[in-house]
């Protein structure tokens, strides 16, 4: 069973289509919600999946509460973003990589027709997202295998997977493949995560030992979260920028995303990528 929420975007034309994946409501936002807007901005369709429901994310809330708090939430932020929303009903913090929830990926992955698919790293502190990574990879292949979910039929080209930015450094620390100024887009990346106050403002707070007064007002929440949560820039992401977007661009850029090509799933040259992120069209020197 699963929760679908829409946003109320209308997409008239649909080149390429993504699929962003994490593990709990908010983690696509957080790792890919600039990436998501600059492509909703060109007309693209992009899908946010949720592999859980997010139930266990808070100190007092139950369990089902907590999963239609959340529901609601990820609904605004997909609102915000111009993107369409999954979440599927496996519950928080007990994510096993099965075959069931591996073939809800892979029916969702055809149903999307993706040509990009975004998710998780295997190295990672929490067991939804580690459990999350290997479902979508081994997904990766048997999205073109026809008598795997037969009932959806499969892709005839394989997507290109790519992982999410984190930082773990064992066994292999991120590459930066390919990085999306998201300067222009950083607002909107801020308010969809703000539109998940259960966590922002009050989970996250508690589980890390903040006991510093948030800001009570909207734009000071705003504020306090884009310094939280700004994405770091070093050298390795600054070298990935000057070769999508120039040199005279890359210098510019005040806020980016990281994504790293799977070895699973399609590899892509630099045309193919340039095409697949139209956003470095635009400013190819």
């Amino acid at each position: 069973m699963s929760y679908i929420i829409r946003s109320y975007k209308i997409f008239d034309k649909m080149d390429i289509n993504i699929v962003v994946i994490g593990a709990h409501p908010d983690d696509c936002e957080i790792k890919a919600g600039g990436t998501a807007a600059a492509f909703a901005r060109r007309g693209h369709k992009i899908l946010f999946v949720s592999v859980t429901n997010g139930s266990a994310g808070h100190y007092h809330l139950g369990r089902e509460e907590l999963s239609e708090i959340r529901k609601a939430e990820s609904l605004e932020a997909a609102r915000i973003l111009g993107v369409e929303y999954i979440v599927l009903d496996n519950n928080d913090g007990t994510l096993l990589p099965s075959i069931d929830v591996r073939e809800q990926i892979i029916r969702l992955i055809r149903e999307w027709s993706a040509d990009i698919v975004i998710t998780h790293r295997t190295n990672d502190y929490h067991p939804d997202h580690r459990n999350t990574a290997v479902i979508v990879q081994d997904a990766a292949y048997l999205v073109m295998v026809p008598h795997i979910v037969p009932g959806t039929p499969p892709l005839k080209t394989n997507p290109v997977f790519l992982f999410l930015e984190d930082r773990f450094q064992k066994p292999i620390p991120f590459t930066p493949d390919i990085v999306v100024d998201i300067t222009e887009t950083f607002e909107l990346k801020t308010k969809a995560m703000a539109a998940h106050k259960s966590q922002f403002f009050d989970w996250i707070p508690w589980i890390s030992g903040n006991s510093s007064p948030l800001p009570e007002d909207y734009k000071g929440r705003l504020n306090w979260l884009a310094e939280q949560w700004k994405p770091t820039m070093d050298d390795l992401k600054s070298k990935s920028l000057e070769k999508w977007y120039g040199k005279n661009t890359a210098e510019k850029v005040a806020m980016a995303e990281a994504f790293e090509i799977s070895e699973y799933g399609r590899q892509p040259d630099e045309s193919e990528i340039r095409r697949l992120f139209p956003m470095f069209g635009d400013f190819v020197q």
